[in-house]
């Protein structure tokens, strides 16, 4: 059975009175049991509120603008809903960053126009997919927790990777919706469904060979490190 959930099945479960980003911060962590810690987040520029495009961290060349753990860092992702609490008290519009990998989703990325011609290919396949995050460039498919080894084994088989297609996987991490960063706003693709229960994911095994072949086909090859 296809699973098509697509911008028409919005998630419905911001509690009454609670900031966007805290709200959604909480689904994953304590219904999802998914382990999240803010990012970085945005400069905000001189001149009537202008937000910028600049990253908080110190690095002045940031490849990923406030799309990236910082403070405190990635080891500290957490389901513990006092600890989530008070980071999104403090900071109500930080990006929600995902610890992927071990018991949490990993996901494979890549370029957005490459991401769209994937999802076509894989409803006609007929397979069921889990969440997709999206960017302005890039798309990601959440998959279910995969081990190096196993990725390994997979990617060895193939002729050939395209340098645009990246994987999540244990060490690693996603920014999800609502946040925002540099490149734009993270946004639900494919949103999971609003209940209690984590959001089903299909195996790596059954997405890579769509994910591969829109990679390598794709006009720009999407090479740069962007959200």
């Amino acid at each position: 059975m296809r699973e098509i959930l697509g911008r028409r099945r919005r998630l419905r479960l911001r509690r009454k009175g609670e900031p966007a980003q805290l709200d959604a911060a909480l689904v994953c962590a304590t219904a999802w049991r998914w382990p999240v810690l803010p990012g970085a987040g945005l400069t905000v520029a001189g001149g009537r509120g202008t937000r910028g495009l600049g990253c908080a961290c110190p690095d002045p060349e940031c490849a990923v603008p406030g799309a990236h753990p910082f403070d405190p860092g990635l080891l500290a992702a957490t389901t513990d809903e006092r600890m989530v609490r008070w980071w999104w008290q403090n900071r109500p519009t930080a990006p929600i960053v995902l610890a992927t990998g071990d018991s949490a989703p990993c996901a494979v990325s890549l370029p957005a126009v490459a991401g769209a011609r994937a999802l076509v290919e894989l409803d006609r396949m007929d397979i069921r997919l889990g969440p997709v995050v999206a960017t302005p460039t890039r798309w990601s498919l959440l998959v279910a927790p995969y081990t190096l080894e196993q990725l390994g084994e997979l990617l060895y088989a193939k002729d050939w990777v395209p340098s645009s297609l990246r994987f999540h996987g244990e060490g690693g991490y996603l920014v999800l919706p609502p946040s925002e960063a540099a490149g734009g706003q993270v946004r639900w693709e494919r949103a999971p469904l609003a209940g209690s229960a984590a959001p089903w994911l299909p195996d790596v095994e059954a997405v890579v060979d769509a994910l591969v072949e829109a990679s390598t086909s794709a006009p720009d090859g999407g090479s740069r490190l962007a959200y």
